[in-house]
């Protein structure tokens, strides 16, 4: 049934007044009741904590991240981890190389093998909608996948039903379903909310399952919900955020001098100044080359150094450096980290772009083609499949150069035909393909070593 498609969707106002309007002329007036009567019970557990949430701050000012789940008030959860993205450096860093190559991947549509080039769903994910490439539709799809853990596609506020016609990419963060708005409405062993709700920032809007795309990574404590990536990172980032503000604040406030200049004489001050000039003057950072330093008798200079604990902040960067890399799959010399006293840095950087992709990046777009195959082509009971095609990829050219050597000599030794190496890419088999061609240098046997 889906007279929920017809409600005004003015669910949640200022007021904190829930109220469902339905359109007379297409809806039963016992059909509303019954429908109002559900809303009711579906909210009545929790409208209570509503109205002291809303009461204690102005809903403009509403800010919720849904993908903790357990641990977190209504439209209330500040994370330390939340806005990572923003303020770390290398979280931002690690992000973007995995969104910009995911992106990378042509996404092709395919019906029994052959490229699809026309029809509603080339051109709904050619073009997603007005405002979106392709590129960033997947872009912004993993963006939110390696931030929160999860991404929502919907199929805009004019869909009925079929294939749909656009594409929007919602904000996994401002997402709830029935579930959570019930107090932990059962929602059966499959699993899957009927309803979703999305915080536009003045109402709930309700959204049906069959108008989304939920692409979701695993979640021990949630089977609905993503789980954010960046939870077990949680203390690498607390520490990485205190160690750059305890970096600031020794370069703001605690700044020491290059090296200090040491005498037994009994200096005034403007002697003490003309000293300094002087030597500034002679061997300063800009001027100092290799020039020879001629110190007076009884004066001695002695350089500056840090301090352990500041080069203990600078080990504990590094480290977790490291680790959020490895977090996200990334090894060090794609994210332009040279260091020799790791074991992937200098002449491998080949392989490692390589190792980049066959271990990163592509486990992660089979598994949205997975997602896509059973919430999109399978439910819509299309015959097409979406596929992303990596034989144009650079990095991947290396390792296809060897398959095909190996392909080869596989068919000159006769494991294979020409037509099993095709089939296997993808292609079409040739006429003459299933023939196998003996080399002129092969002598048939009979089995026992002997010639024959």
């Amino acid at each position: 049934m889906r007279y929920f498609r017809t409600c005004s969707r003015e669910l949640f106002s200022h007021e904190t007044s829930f109220h469902v309007r339905f359109n007379s002329a297409v809806i039963q007036p016992h059909v509303a009741e019954v429908s109002m009567n559900f809303i009711q019970r579906l909210i009545a557990n929790r409208r209570k904590n509503f109205d002291n949430n809303i009461n204690k701050k102005s809903i403009n000012n509403i800010d919720f991240s849904l993908s903790d789940d357990e641990n977190f008030c209504i439209f209330n959860n500040i994370r330390e981890f939340g806005n990572s993205y923003l303020f770390n450096a290398w979280i931002n860093i690690a992000v973007n190389i995995l969104i910009r190559n995911i992106a990378r991947a042509d996404f092709a549509i395919v019906n029994g093998g052959d490229d699809v080039t026309h029809g509603s769903v080339f051109n709904l994910f050619h073009r997603p909608n007005p405002a979106l490439s392709r590129y960033d539709l997947w872009k912004e799809t993993a963006a939110w996948w390696h931030i929160e853990g999860e991404a929502f596609w919907w199929f805009g506020p004019d869909y009925s039903g079929g294939i749909p016609k656009e594409i929007y990419i919602l904000d996994p963060r401002k997402m709830r379903h029935e579930g959570e708005l019930a107090g932990g409405l059962d929602l059966g062993f499959r699993h899957i909310p009927r309803r979703w709700f999305y915080h536009s920032g003045a109402e709930l809007i309700p959204v049906l399952s069959d108008e989304i795309v939920h692409f979701r990574d695993f979640n021990p404590y949630n089977p609905v919900r993503g789980i954010n990536p960046l939870v077990s990172l949680s203390l690498e980032l607390e520490q990485d955020y205190y160690a750059n503000r305890a970096n600031s604040q020794l370069l703001k406030n605690n700044a020491i001098p290059q090296g200090v200049l040491k005498t037994e004489q009994t200096l005034r001050p403007e002697e003490a100044d003309l000293l300094e000039r002087r030597w500034e003057s002679k061997y300063g950072a800009a001027k100092s080359g290799r020039k020879i330093a001629v110190l007076g008798k009884g004066t001695e200079f002695k350089p500056v150094t840090f301090s352990p604990d500041v080069i203990k902040l600078f080990e504990l960067k590094r480290w977790n450096l490291y680790t959020i890399l490895a977090k996200f799959g990334i090894p060090p010399r794609v994210a332009n980290i040279s260091d020799k006293s790791t074991a992937l840095s200098g002449k491998d950087t080949a392989e490692q772009h390589s190792a980049f992709w066959k271990y990163t990046l592509i486990p992660i777009l089979r598994q949205f083609e997975q997602i896509l195959e059973t919430q999109f082509f399978m439910r819509l009971g299309l015959k097409e499949r979406g596929v992303f095609d990596l034989w144009d990829v650079p990095e991947l050219q290396e390792s296809e150069d060897q398959q095909s050597k190996r392909d080869i000599a596989e068919i000159y030794a006769g494991l294979k035909t020409i037509n099993d190496v095709l089939k296997e890419r993808g292609k079409e088999p040739k006429p003459w393909g299933d023939v196998w061609y003996r080399p002129k240098n092969m002598v048939a046997t009979d089995g026992c070593g002997c010639g024959g």
